[in-house]
């Protein structure tokens, strides 16, 4: 069952003052390309969909410095609600000072890469249209790009108008964070994934869908094609974007700088807040949490068994769960695995909320060309019914062009819980938006 919100104004307010777009400048000299932390996939989606995985620099240079990669605090059992609380605020309160002394104007043009899988359809007799849809997915913290693989197969199934499909990663997530290990820094501004993002889109995804295999290393497009898109965006693309979380905030901060390039986003409870009141001590418990989290089993069987017994990915769908394992996870040098996601990153990126108290004050203007549909959570629970004014308000920050959907059966982990509604609701904004028949279920 699903509901929506009505019109709601807001009155939540933030004194943070947005700072301004860094421009993007290419990396000097010759870059050396690293090769892929794993064997290229072999598998396909439904049979319709080949998969590939690529790679891109990240933008250059960083919004925030290279700085020492905090320590872990040693894992305990005796710790209480109050010691992981106060594990947070001292990291939150570390990277605050980070932007507010000296390093703040500090250059970091440390060579940085993300890796992205994409998702095209195998017969090349297929018609590809003239500005037909490109979905581009953007995961929340602390998951791997393919988290969306059990939503993209219901999808696929009940709509089969998606030309091409990318799912992005974040530079200290997943294989991305493999790449990156020896080179991520202490500490992580939400504006620099915005940046990533948009990088990809004006400088790297190619001009028009084709079924032919790409590069790993996907090329630098002529500087032309990038003005040109920029100003005009995409001369063979209608991009829709759904962003998770810190994923659906990252993409939306893009959207305000590049409005040209996006047609419409789906925003899956996008952390665009004030960070005021509640939220702000949730975040602390939240960030304490991560820092202490297990990162490591004897096996995958081990770690699925350990993920099962856990009150949160016990409420995940079979299939997500399955995924996370087989994705989030790889093998040491002990033969034990481990999350590709280091914790200690996870709780840095969570610490480090800033860019989106600045999404929440631009957020009014996004360009209304921009549809919107949120989807929120609904499901009981302290989370939803603490933050209910709170989302209430994110839903209607942008009201022209703006609709929401409440999922009563989904936490704020609405891809990992609700894969197949999520599909259908999906599908359905798609059809409608874009004036398409719904094609044949292939399940």
């Amino acid at each position: 069952m699903s509901s929506s919100y009505p019109y709601t104004p807001t009155t939540l307010r933030t004194t943070v003052k947005p700072r301004p777009w860094v421009p993007f400048k290419p990396h000097e000299g010759n870059v050396k390309v690293p090769p892929l932390p794993f064997k290229p996939r072999s598998d396909d989606l439904l049979g319709v969909y080949n998969i590939t995985t690529h790679i891109i620099p990240a933008a250059n240079p960083r919004v925030t410095p290279k700085i020492p990669v905090p320590e872990l605090p040693p894992r305990s059992s005796k710790r209480t609600a109050s010691d992981i609380k106060n594990l947070g605020l001292e990291l939150m309160e570390q990277q605050v000072l980070y932007g507010e002394d000296g390093y703040s104007g500090e250059t970091d043009e440390r060579l940085l890469w993300n890796c992205v899988n994409r998702y095209v359809k195998k017969d090349s007799e297929d018609k590809i249209r003239m500005k037909g849809i490109t979905l581009f997915l953007v995961h929340a913290t602390g998951f791997p790009k393919e988290i969306w693989e059990t939503n993209i197969r219901y999808l696929l199934a009940v709509c089969d108008v998606i030309d091409e499909i990318w799912s992005w990663e974040s530079v200290q997530h997943g294989d991305s964070a493999l790449l990156n290990r020896e080179n991520l820094s202490g500490s992580f501004d939400w504006s620099d994934n915005a940046r990533d993002i948009a990088n990809f889109f004006i400088n790297y995804i190619p001009e028009e869908v084709e079924t032919s295999a790409l590069p790993i290393q996907l090329h630098r497009l002529p500087a032309s094609i990038s003005e040109s898109r920029q100003k005009s965006g995409f001369s063979s693309r209608t991009l829709v974007v759904a962003g998770h979380s810190y994923g659906g905030c990252s993409a939306t901060l893009a959207a305000l700088h590049f409005p040209a390039l996006f047609s419409s986003m789906i925003l899956l409870d996008a952390m665009i807040d004030t960070y005021e009141g509640f939220v702000w001590e949730h975040t602390q418990h939240l960030v304490g949490a991560s820092l202490i989290r297990r990162d490591q089993w004897p096996s995958r069987e081990d770690a699925l068994r350990s993920f099962k017994s856990s009150r949160m990915f016990s409420a995940w769908h079979p299939d997500v769960l399955q995924l996370y394992v087989d994705y989030g996870l790889y093998e040491d040098e002990s033969g034990c695995v481990r999350l590709k996601t280091p914790p200690v990153h996870e709780a840095v990126v969570l610490a480090n909320p800033r860019a989106s108290r600045e999404t929440w004050q631009l957020m009014e203007k996004l360009d209304e060309r921009i549809e919107l549909l949120w989807i929120l959570p609904g499901k009981a629970s302290q989370d939803v019914s603490v933050l209910m004014e709170v989302r209430k308000q994110r839903a209607w920050r942008r009201p022209a062009n703006s609709s929401n959907i409440v999922f009563n059966s989904s936490s704020h982990l609405i891809p990992q819980e609700s894969p197949e509604e999520l599909a259908r609701v999906m599908a359905d904004f798609l059809h409608k938006k874009y004036d398409i028949s719904s094609g044949k279920s292939r399940l």
